[in-house]
This record gives structure tokens, sequence and C-alpha cells, in this order.
């Protein structure tokens, strides 16, 4: 059992109240599209400006192309073999027309 005359301890608890704002964070990632549309479009002016709004061209390409090719030939075959000999077919029976009678 516990003795009666030791006094229980005293637990204190502590609360904490916070009223500040919390901090933004991240707010910069609008203004980085923001300056990268602006970069973007700087460069596109300039090359447009600087370019006389045309690709630069390169030299005039050889256009002389050789083209032939080979005809093409169908393979060897060997000769195919001569159809076999049939016998005729034999005529029908000729029957002798009837007489008139007279």
């Amino acid at each position: 059992m516990t003795d009666p005359d030791i006094p229980p301890e005293r637990v204190v608890h502590q609360t904490m109240i916070n009223n500040a704002p919390a901090p933004r964070k991240g707010g910069g990632t609008g203004l980085a599209f923001l300056v990268g549309g602006l970069l973007v479009a700087v460069v596109v002016i300039a090359w447009l400006v600087f370019a006389g709004g045309r690709a630069p061209v390169s030299e005039t390409p050889d256009l002389n192309v050789d083209i032939t090719v080979p005809t093409p030939r169908l393979p060897e075959v060997p000769d195919r073999p001569a159809p076999p000999e049939l016998p005729r077919p034999s005529e029908p029976p000729q029957v002798a027309a009837p007489e008139p009678k007279a």
C-alpha cells in the first residue's frame, strides 16, 4: 500500500497557443514561368531582327544525283513439262433415223 503521509507528485501541463501566421512557401513558381516566357519572347524577337525574318540559308546544294537502277528481272525458272497426252473422247453412238411409214 501507499503511504498516506507522502503527498502525490504534482503534474504540470503547459499549453502553448501560437497566433502568428504560417510562413508562405513557394511563391516563386509563377514568377519563374513569367520570366521564362519573357526570355523566350526576347530571344524570338532578337532572332527575327538579326536574321531578317528568314532562316539562314546554307550554300546551294548539289542537286546532280544519279538515280540509275538496274532493271528488275524475273528469276530463272525451268521449262515446264509438256502436258500429258489424253485420250480423245469417243464419238457418241449414232442412231439411225426411223423411216416414215407409208
